[in-house]
């Protein structure tokens, strides 16, 4: 709500400063129930805080799903499409059948909604070139984000339907 620094008041601020950290503590609630993928933040160890490190989400996604030792993902669900995966679902009740694995078709098509930067798409490129050679990985978006319209997002009123002209 204010276009001018000549118009910013600290009730203006300490508004939006409130409404980021409101966004924050809304998005920590939802990733409360999942298992693997419910923080960002790696706090470090009580001696080593120093060590404390930033994860991006994508990151973590990505990594769980080019993993070679290739566990059952815990937050990531597969979705039975077709007879066949309609017959595995119906004998998983009786026996141990196996989920497919998100990492078993040799194309990923990961969208994100809310936006994603170059860096990250350059990250996920450099995380599959290394961990899973020869796949190949489609990365689509709600919208290109950059440095300028991220900070926009963050202080749009209404982040469903942000008004950032992006």
């Amino acid at each position: 709500g204010c276009h001018s620094s000549l118009n910013l008041t600290s009730q203006k601020a300490t508004d939006a400063v409130d409404g980021i950290f409101r966004s924050l503590r809304d998005i920590a609630r939802v990733r409360m129930h999942m298992k693997q993928f419910n923080s960002i933040h790696n706090p470090g160890s009580h001696t080593h805080q120093a060590s404390a490190s930033y994860k991006p989400l994508l990151k973590q996604v990505v990594e769980e799903i080019c993993n070679p030792d290739r566990p059952d993902p815990v937050d990531i669900e597969h979705i039975s499409s077709g007879l066949t995966d309609l017959l595995k679902t119906g004998f998983s009740m009786f026996m141990k059948v196996n989920r497919p694995h998100p990492g078993d078709h040799p194309l990923l098509i990961i969208f994100m909604v809310g936006g994603v930067s170059v860096s990250e798409v350059k990250m996920v490129k450099d995380l599959v070139a290394t961990r899973k050679p020869g796949s190949q990985v489609i990365v689509l978006s709600s919208v290109l984000l950059t440095p300028h319209s991220a900070v926009e997002l963050l202080f749009a009123p209404d982040r469903l339907q942000p008004d950032a002209h992006i």
